[in-house]
Formats: structure tokens, C-alpha cells, sequence
């Protein structure tokens, strides 16, 4: 059996509001609940989202989508009016990155977690690109 990653655990101040949030702007099927989980579905693996009082860490979750997901799921960051940047160190906001000639784009979700959807995986145009993926060539 090849090694496939299952689930993973994701705090949020509000997992509803959290959840609801996801499923809207990235169009997937309503979350359900598993014991103190409210599960999203991304292909084979669940987000799991167990409620906190405490102090959340900032984590950052990317997603690969088609080109037409990507018109989908941009027009609705741009419906709610949520920022979004180019790079994940947040300095290129309102623009879509072009690396490997895909596009990609960040933004947060309520908690602060960096959410990230691209259009083709990291490297995968390779130095060939017209618009190489800046981690290539890097230490």
C-alpha cells in the first residue's frame, strides 16, 4: 500500500465558522461532524477542526487546483473581499503568482492559518519555465 496522508488536526477559535469559511470559498462539500471534529474532505485526506480557547500557531495548507477551479474559488476571495498575495511572506498583495507558468495565490482563513491554492506543483515546470518557480536554483 503506498503511504497516502490520512487527516490532520487544524485548531480554530470557532471550527464552524472555520469550516463553513473553507468549504465556501474552495467549493468543496459541506463539513460533517466526527466526534469533537467538524471534518472537511480534500480528495483522500479529512481536515479535521478541533475547537480552542488558546493561542493558535499559524499553519499553512496548499491546495492544487485546476485552472478552472482556480477562476472559481479566486472570484469568490475577490466576492468576500478577502486580501491575497503572490508569495507567502505576504509581500506582493493583489497579485497571483506565475511560478512553474501555473498561478497560484495566498490568503487566511479566519484563524490566521495561510491558505495557499495553485494551479501546478512546486517545481514542476522546472528551470525551463517562463516563469521558473523562485525555490529553484535556492539552497
Amino acid at each position: 500500500m503506498a503511504v497516502t496522508l490520512n487527516h490532520t488536526i487544524i485548531h480554530a477559535h470557532d471550527k464552524a465558522a472555520t469550516t463553513q469559511f473553507l468549504t465556501e470559498i474552495l467549493g468543496l462539500e459541506p463539513p460533517r461532524t466526527l466526534g469533537p471534529f467538524t471534518v472537511v474532505q480534500v480528495g483522500d485526506t479529512s481536515l479535521d477542526f478541533l475547537e480552542t480557547e488558546g493561542e493558535i500557531s499559524s499553519r499553512h495548507f496548499a491546495f492544487l487546483v485546476s485552472e478552472a477551479e482556480f477562476d472559481e474559488i479566486f472570484a469568490r476571495i475577490l466576492a468576500h473581499g478577502l486580501p491575497y498575495w503572490a508569495d507567502p511572506s505576504r509581500r506582493e498583495p493583489n497579485a497571483i503568482n506565475r511560478w512553474d507558468d501555473g498561478r497560484g495565490l495566498y490568503f487566511e482563513d479566519p484563524n490566521g492559518h495561510l491558505l495557499e491554492i495553485l494551479t501546478r506543483p512546486y517545481g514542476s515546470g522546472g528551470l525551463d519555465a517562463e516563469h521558473p518557480n523562485p525555490l529553484l536554483g535556492r539552497p
